[in-house]
Formats: structure tokens, C-alpha cells, sequence
């Protein structure tokens, strides 16, 4: 199931901070499978961070999310900056889905100017990767449906703004 969660970001909390509560948001849904160890992900999310740092600094995941898929979860982390994030009321707890994990990629985005280091950055680990994620699945009866409502996605960023 297609998941979305907000952080806030700046003026509410600086880069680092709103790094780190995104890191904390994957680790702690991760941490629940017995399949990965906390440290591990944190070690991911702290590989990722010399692009991520950027990518919360200039705004860009107010547009383009992270995308979390790790068994079933697959979901958009995206932040909300400006006067919005001092009073969006942000869900930090574990995304359902987690227990069940056997393995996870952290789908980065690779908005202009920051494509390079970002691509650069996700070669860095195995669970990391600058493509977006499958954006299709097959069902039970051989349907194909989709994962991500991007427009969905972008009507309802506009509506927070």
C-alpha cells in the first residue's frame, strides 16, 4: 500500500534536523523486522546524507520525496517548508509494513543542480539508489496498477502550500 509522510523542514527545524527525523522515520519503521538491524539502516541514511543534506537545504523534497520501499512499504518522505511547516502536523511514527521487511532501498531524488551528487552518493550502498522507484505492480489476476499517484501526489503538495 502507497504511503506519504510530511516533515517538517525549515523554519521549523534546520537541514541536519529534519535529516535526522528522516532517518529516524525509516529506522524506527525498519527496526520492527527481524530481517534488518537498526544500525544498519541508520548507516544507510547516514551514507545518504551528503546529498540529503542538499536536498532538504534547497527544498527539493518539498517536490520530489524519498520513496521507502521495503517489502510492503513503499512510501513517499517529503518535507514542507516555509510558513506551512511551522504549524504541519506530522505523523513520526513507524510506517505500517515494516515487521514484514526482508530488505529495503531508499529511492533518492535527482533534481537539477544536484543530480551528480546525488547519483555519486547513491552508488555508495547497495540500499540506496538515484532511479526512481517501479512505479507498477502486478496483481493477482495479472493487472498491472499503479503504485503512486504522482499527479494525486503534486495536487495535494499544492493544496498544503
Amino acid at each position: 500500500m502507497q504511503r506519504h509522510r510530511d516533515i517538517a523542514a525549515a523554519p521549523r527545524r534546520a537541514a541536519t534536523a529534519t535529516w535526522q527525523a528522516i532517518t529516524d522515520l525509516v529506522a524506527d519503521t525498519l527496526d520492527r523486522s527481524p530481517h534488518l538491524a537498526r544500525v544498519e539502516v541508520e548507516m544507510v541514511l547516514l551514507t545518504a546524507r551528503p546529498a540529503g543534506l542538499p536536498l532538504v537545504a534547497g527544498g527539493h523534497l518539498d517536490k520530489h520525496p524519498i520513496t521507502l520501499v521495503a517489502g510492503p512499504v513503499n512510501c513517499t518522505i517529503g518535507t514542507i517548508s516555509g510558513t506551512a511547516a511551522l504549524s504541519l502536523d506530522e505523523n513520526l511514527g513507524p510506517i505500517p509494513g515494516g515487521a514484514s521487511a526482508t530488505g529495503f532501498t531508499v529511492h533518492l531524488p535527482t533534481p537539477n543542480p544536484l543530480e551528480e551528487l546525488v547519483r555519486k552518493t547513491a552508488q555508495r550502498s547497495p540500499h540506496l539508489s538515484a532511479e526512481p522507484p517501479a512505479r507498477m505492480e502486478a496483481t493477482a489476476s495479472g493487472d498491472r496498477r499503479e503504485l503512486v499517484d504522482l499527479e494525486a501526489l503534486a495536487r495535494r503538495k499544492a493544496q498544503q502550500s
